[in-house]
Formats: C-alpha cells, structure tokens, sequence
C-alpha cells in the first residue's frame, strides 16, 4: 500500500474513533472542520485555491462550512476514506500520492497530537525519506518568513538549507518531526535547536507553512 493511502486509512480511522467535536492542531477547527477541508480540497476544486491565497479564502470558509453542514459527519469522513474522485486532478495515477502523502500526513498529526497521552509513532523508513525528499524541495518557500537562518538536519546526518541568513539555527530530527515543524507545528515536533540562544527564540516564535 502507498504511503498516502496508508495515512488516509490511519485518519480516518482515527477520525471515526473520535468523532466530531475532538480538538486538532489546526486553529479552531475540531475533527469535522479538519474531514470537511479535505473534502473541500479533492471535490470543490472552485474552492481549493483559498487555501493558499489569502484573498480567496472566505469563500473557501463558506464553502467548507457549507460541507459541513450538508454532510453528516460519518459522511464526510467516508467521502475522506474514499479518496480524491475520478474526475479530480487528484484522481490522476499517481498523483495522490505526490502531493497528498504530506498533506494527509500533517492532518493525521494534526488529530493525534491534539488528544491526551498521544505518543510519536514509528513510521517507515519509506515515509521518513519520502517526507524528506519533499521537504528538500519545499523548505525555503516554507520557512522564508524565518528572521534568521535555518538548516534542517537528519538524524541520519543529511542536512538542507531552509532559510540562508545569519545567524544560523540548526533543527534536527527526523524527517517526519522536521516537516511538522517547517508546517507551523513547532511547538508539538520532536525536535532540537543549536545556534545562539536570542536566535533560537526568535525562530521558535515564528509560525511557518504555506
């Protein structure tokens, strides 16, 4: 099983598990608000551009509300389960696992992180390196608002420029830590800082993501 698809089961598991109500790291958002955005994000293509784009996002709020509300909430997290449809670019062969695994895994974080006692999990070396490899490839777009400059480590040693500035931080972790923290969720990631003390409290006050 792909890892995208492995991580959409796991959440929705979890997500039936919990039911609606249960808190997440997503600000304001319970678990229905959190199965309503995904669901927004693979059918309501109209909508999904206000995800990123400031200026767009009050419509998608109304639409995810809207969701949310025609949507019982085991339908919506079976509409999750079901995966992006055949007619959404989402649907492409492929395609979900490219640029979903990330997604699906932050929001699987997102719900298990916000429940009491919850514990690190151990992922697959498969994912760990998948996860690594797109966080190569998005790291400065995801911490260019940092005042100072950042590189992420692996445990394994492997490290990748985030921000080049002075003075520089280290984070090190695994990957999986490390994409959490680079997504705004630094203060929930396993993670460890090097550098001057001043600059790793300004970096540890600065929320990162899209």
């Amino acid at each position: 099983m792909k890892h995208a698809r492995q991580e959409r089961a796991a959440l929705c598991d979890l997500l039936d598990r919990l039911g609606p109500g249960a808190p997440t790291l997503c600000e304001g958002w319970a678990t229905e608000d959190l199965a309503a955005h995904l669901v927004l994000r693979e059918r309501r293509l109209d909508a999904a551009p206000g995800i990123a784009i400031p200026f767009l996002s009050g419509h998608t709020r109304a639409v995810q509300e809207r969701i949310k509300t025609r949507h019982p909430y085991p339908e919506l997290v079976d509409l999750v389960r079901q995966g992006p449809p055949a007619w959404s670019p989402y649907g492409l062969p492929g395609l979900d696992e490219l640029v979903g695994t990330v997604e699906l895994f932050i929001h699987h974080e997102d719900v298990r992180r916000a429940q009491a006692g919850w514990a690190p999990r151990t992922l697959p070396a498969g994912l760990q390196d998948v996860l690594w490899r797109r966080l190569r490839t998005m790291a400065r777009l995801l911490l260019r608002r940092s005042p100072v400059g950042v590189v992420l480590r692996r445990t394994s040693g492997e490290k990748t420029a985030g921000r080049r500035a002075s003075p520089v931080v280290i984070v090190s972790g695994e990957p999986a830590e490390l994409t959490l923290f680079a997504f705004g969720r630094g203060e929930q990631a396993m993670v460890d800082y090097s550098g001057e003390p001043s600059a790793v409290d300004r970096l540890r006050q600065t929320r990162f993501g899209l």
